[in-house]
């Protein structure tokens, strides 16, 4: 596979939503339709009276436990074991969305749990967090009031479904193994039924007019018992998805959290960059600037004296340390955006630091990311090719290298995303490390909200891929 194709792949390949085929009972006509009912059914009937036994235990554990800890208010015991009520109340919701999963509807979306309180980070913040949550008390009230309920109603309906549409279809075997004083005997509802529509049933024994009504029974609740068992089922998804699924402003509170965490490591990635860089240059140009002001002084003083030889010797030695400064800054200045990313764009930028690269290196850049990427998200993304073709030439082995960036875009075709993937025919090996540079690089994009891709097994070849969210810069 060249470099090329392995780009491609690794494209390809790169994680992201994808598109769901969703399949609405109303597709394919009325028997197909009712097959896949069919197909639901038994989970559905394990699952409604699998939650009628969850909702008996939450009623009689947590109307105990709350009512006992409002009690106890006045106390100081009062509260944990409030809290502890609420916890609880989470468990059985999770219990009861899990078990929903057995009906085959869609799964009941996770609550956004860490939500942004007031309060601080203290003990007693930590331990009323339950408390100042909505979720919590809606869990509670389903748990104690609605779920019972509820759960009372579609168990009697299960079990009259299931015992008569089953019931009825076998009794001709089950019924023969029932105690009868007198199967024909004046008490026998099979004689009454007989006698009362005798044009129907005239002749026939009390066994058999009992066979036929219960079979007929048993076809008419067996032939609705999807319908009836799905329809209960629904009922309790409905209910699940908007006490216990996920609210609109769940999705609020989780952008604000990855807002703030995308800061916070935008913050680190800025002040390990800066920390790193004032290191570089202490260790590198300012000691070679030191030492070549020593040797200015030098030559000075041998020129003073007329020591000509010597004064000349030291010059160029001091050239020497002059020009190891000068290298030494221009390679530190590769992490400052250089101005023909300002003059010409990102696509004009990656070329350019491609093109400076030792190794050859293929590229395939769609001229579409100058007018789509923001002036913060074209930095990063030639910071992040710099360092990635750095490291390439630095620790991986390689004869050559692809750079590969393109835009991601909606159905619509709105630009979403920038892509950017470095693909190596190196050694491979290559992985997440705290203080190298490929970590420096995840926390660099978790600012902008972006990712970090890396796949290296062993023997190669290497392929990062950056994917940056576009507009989400902070």
């Amino acid at each position: 596979m060249t470099l090329r194709e392995t780009s491609v792949t690794a494209m390809t390949n790169e994680p992201g939503p994808l598109p769901r085929t969703v399949a609405r009972d109303g597709d394919g006509g009325f028997w197909p339709t009712y097959g896949r009912a069919w197909i639901r059914t038994p989970g559905s009937a394990l699952y409604l009276l699998a939650v009628f036994v969850l909702a008996m235990l939450s009623l009689g554990i947590l109307a105990a436990l709350f009512w006992t800890s409002v009690g106890l208010l006045i106390l100081v015991v009062g509260l944990p074991l409030g809290v502890l009520t609420l916890l609880i109340a989470r468990g059985f919701g999770v219990a009861d969305r899990f078990l929903l999963r057995l009906t085959g509807l869609p799964p009941v979306a996770e609550p956004e749990w860490r939500r942004r309180t007031d309060g601080g980070n203290g003990f007693w913040a930590a331990l009323t967090r339950p408390v100042r949550d909505p979720h919590y008390w809606v869990y509670l009230v389903h748990g104690m009031i609605v779920s019972p309920i509820l759960s009372t109603v579609s168990f009697a309906l299960t079990i009259v479904w299931l015992s008569v549409g089953l019931g009825g279809l076998t009794y001709w075997f089950w019924g023969m193994f029932l105690p009868r004083e007198a199967r024909d005997g004046d008490g026998d509802w099979g004689r009454y039924v007989a006698d009362v529509v005798p044009w129907l049933f005239g002749g026939w024994s009390s066994w058999g007019v009992e066979v036929v009504l219960y079979l007929l029974a048993g076809i008419v609740f067996t032939i609705t018992m999807p319908w009836v068992l799905g329809g209960l089922a629904r009922a309790h998804h409905a209910v699940a998805a908007a006490m216990l699924g996920r609210w609109s402003s769940d999705d609020l509170a989780a952008e604000v959290r990855a807002e703030s965490a995308a800061r916070e490591a935008a913050v680190h990635a800025e002040d390990v960059a800066l920390r790193r860089l004032e290191r570089d240059i202490h260790d590198g140009p300012q000691q070679r600037l030191v030492r070549l002001q020593m040797d200015l002084a030098a030559v000075e003083r041998r020129a003073e004296a007329g020591e000509a030889d010597a004064a000349a010797d030291l010059a160029r030695e001091a050239r020497g340390h002059a020009k190891a400064a000068l290298d030494e800054l221009r390679a530190l200045s590769s992490g400052v955006a250089p101005p023909l990313l300002q003059d010409r764009g990102l696509a004009a930028a990656l070329e350019a630091v491609a093109a400076g690269s030792p190794l050859p290196v293929h590229v395939d850049i769609d001229p579409a990311i100058d007018r789509a990427v923001s002036a913060e998200v074209a930095r990063t993304a030639y910071f992040v090719v710099a360092e990635l073709l750095t490291n390439t030439v630095k620790h991986a082995g390689a004869s050559a290298v692809t750079l590969t960036a393109g835009l991601r875009r909606a159905p619509n075709g709105a630009p979403t995303h920038l892509d950017v993937w470095v693909v190596d025919n190196g050694r491979g090996g290559a992985t997440f490390a705290p203080g190298h540079g490929l970590e420096g690089l995840r926390e660099r994009l978790a600012g902008l909200r972006g990712l970090v891709v890396l796949e290296s097994p062993v023997g190669g070849p290497t392929s990062v891929g950056a994917h940056v969210p576009l507009g989400s810069a902070p």
